[in-house]
């Protein structure tokens, strides 16, 4: 509810004069008709139509408030909202290698840490279709592109070292990728790109699918995961005299190739990230979260009805009820 003309409420000012100029004529009118004596009058009692005299200057102050509010024109209205989103697709690679089981993301491994992080930025892509591609020495579509966030997080938090290598094919995941990309009609695509390792496996080198990436319009951004120098990583190892076969923590070489991340995201304009610890890796990729925003447009429609008709119709009923008493019932003898 509006008033689409408010000012006109102004008008009830002057309401405070006539209540003022009523008291005082009230107070201080003579008498009508003179009397040698009262006294005999004054034990009399009082009627109704006295005790009820004030009513007809309550109707007609309520019935010109209602005229005032009509004048004001009393509006009811609704909004519609017309959203349109200018969407996002973004194909999400992830490297699951058995070098992703390092523990130098502490408490977990890296792929773990990895997991979780992804499924925190997917939660804020309400808008954009997102898939997922996982690999290793070699790489497939664990999801394509979907609005189904739900489904997509439950791939996620899906994935293990099963059937996987120490071997990375990088370029054959981002040909795999962009293959899911390539027919996308969204005006902005992108791909993100987290790797541990350097590329060892696959027909396709990085920088070539990088190209190719590129001239279909897709941007990459590439994040290095690992910290520098030696990591904590569990191995099997057999014991020579029982055969038993436990894993144990060693110390090996990161062996990530941050030179040729850099070329790929230079390549699609995009950029290079380098994760070394589980903080580190949320704030990268809340950093792209914010670098690759979806554009919404809303419009907004507004209609009002005009409803001033019902006080304009209580205020003159008043105004008449008023001026029928006035004249009858409580009629005044001057």
């Amino acid at each position: 509810m509006r008033l689409k003309d408010p000012q006109f409420l102004l008008l009830l000012l002057f309401m405070i004069p006539m209540i003022w100029i009523y008291l005082l004529r009230e107070r201080s009118s003579p008498p009508a008709i003179r009397f040698s004596d009262l006294s005999g009058i004054k034990k009399l009692p009082s009627s109704m139509l006295l005790k009820w005299r004030h009513i007809v200057f309550a109707l007609r102050m309520a019935g010109l408030c209602l005229l005032v509010v009509a004048l004001a024109r009393p509006q009811q209205g609704r909004s519609d909202s017309e959203v349109t989103t200018e969407g996002i697709d973004i194909m999400l690679i992830l490297d699951v290698s058995q070098s992703m089981e390092a523990l130098d993301f502490k408490p977990d491994n890296r792929l773990a840490v990895a997991k979780q992080t992804i499924q925190e930025f997917v939660k804020e892509r309400d808008s954009d279709r997102l898939g997922l591609v996982i690999f290793a020495a070699r790489a497939y579509t664990k999801c394509p592109l979907t609005l189904d966030h739900n489904v997509l997080n439950q791939f996620v938090s899906n994935i293990d070292f099963t059937n996987f290598s120490y071997q990375t094919a990088i370029g054959t995941a981002i040909a795999t990728a962009a293959n899911r990309l390539k027919d996308s009609p969204a005006k902005s695509k992108v791909m993100i790109l987290a790797t541990d390792g350097a590329n060892n496996a696959g027909e396709i080198p990085p920088i070539t699918a990088a190209n190719a990436a590129k001239e279909l319009g897709i941007k990459i951004y590439t994040i290095g995961i690992g910290r520098k120098g030696k990591v904590p990583m569990p191995v099997q190892v057999q014991d020579p005299f029982t055969g038993q076969v436990f894993k144990q923590v060693q110390m090996i070489e990161s062996d990530l190739d941050e030179q040729t991340l850099v070329n790929i995201a230079d390549a699609t304009g995009g950029k290079y990230f380098r994760a070394t610890d589980a903080e580190k890796l949320k704030a990268i990729y809340d950093q792209i979260d914010k670098m690759e925003k979806t554009v919404i447009k809303t419009k907004v429609y507004a209609s009002f009805d005009e409803k001033f008709y019902p006080w304009l119709w209580a205020g003159f009923v008043l105004l008449m009820l008023e001026y029928l008493l006035r004249h009858t019932r409580f009629r005044r003898i001057p």
